[in-house]
Parts: structure tokens; sequence; C-alpha cells
């Protein structure tokens, strides 16, 4: 029998690194099929488990937002490119950061990574809708928040070149 912790556990959180969130996860058996490899949709449930912890890091509470009758973010597209199988055992960090914010939708960008190496990109287009699902006006504080994730982007060229 093991002592019990001194400190109760918590769930892993991801950590806000300058303009990106960066998401821990390790691969197990459940995220593979027969051969050990993971299973090409669970990078769509890891990318979906890091933005929701990238909103809670934020400050962003969705489910006082449901509950408040605000509104929710979901998914509107999503577009997946797979670079290099992850394995069983594997530590993967997602990357998560903001490509733009709008009124009403924000695309992030997001990758899986383990070490240097790229698992599978993802463009993912989250538009903030009504509880009785028709698009709706982010809240400014949460457009605000998004936008701190932005690359900044290089002044455009002066003259003619």
């Amino acid at each position: 029998m093991t002592d019990a912790p001194s400190s109760p556990l918590m769930p892993q959180s991801g950590v806000i690194d300058g303009k990106v969130h960066r998401y821990p996860l390790r691969v197990f058996y459940e995220d593979t099929d027969a051969g050990g490899v993971v299973y090409h949709a669970n990078y769509l449930r890891w990318f979906e488990r890091a933005r929701s912890d990238l909103l809670d890091v934020l400050g962003i509470d969705q489910r006082a937002s449901l509950e408040a009758g605000t509104g929710l973010y979901t998914v509107a597209e999503a577009n997946l490119r797979y670079l290099s199988p992850a394995r069983l055992g594997d530590t993967v960090i997602i990357e998560t950061w903001a490509e733009s914010t709008g009124r009403v939708a924000s695309v992030l960008r997001q990758v899986a990574l383990r070490g240097d190496v790229r698992l599978c990109e993802a463009a993912v287009k989250v538009a903030f809708i009504s509880p009785e699902g028709r698009p709706r006006r982010q809240p400014e504080a949460w457009q605000q928040a998004f936008a701190t994730l932005e690359p900044i982007a290089a002044p455009a060229p002066e003259g003619p070149e």
C-alpha cells in the first residue's frame, strides 16, 4: 500500500510561452493501433484538449459562459496534415497559437511535436455561437486574449524593390 500524496493531485496543464501555448501529453496504448502507432483521429482529440486547456490558461471559462447563456466555441473548420507517426510511450507537445482573431471566429494553428519532429499540423477555425447554435460576437475580453497569441506581423517593405 502506498501513502497518500501530501498534496492533492491536479490534472496536467499547459503553459503560455510568449505567443505559444504548449500542452504536454504522453501516448498511451488506447491512443494507438495494433502496431503501436497513434491512430490518426486521436490528433483531433489532442488538439481539442490543448485548445480547451488554452482557454483555461487564458482565463476563459467556457462552462460559465454556457451556463449563463452567453455562448461557447465550436469548431467550424479543421484541416490536418500528418507528417510523422507518434508511437506508444512518446511524449508529445501540442503547440497552439492564433493566426487571426475576428469578431465571431478565430483561426488557430496547432502542431504536435515529439522533440523537434513535427508529427501533425492543423489549422482550426473556431466560431463563437449562442446556446441556440447561431454565430455570435465573441466577448471582447476573449478576443483580446486570443489576440495576445497572434504573431507580430513584419512591416511591409516600403517602396519598389
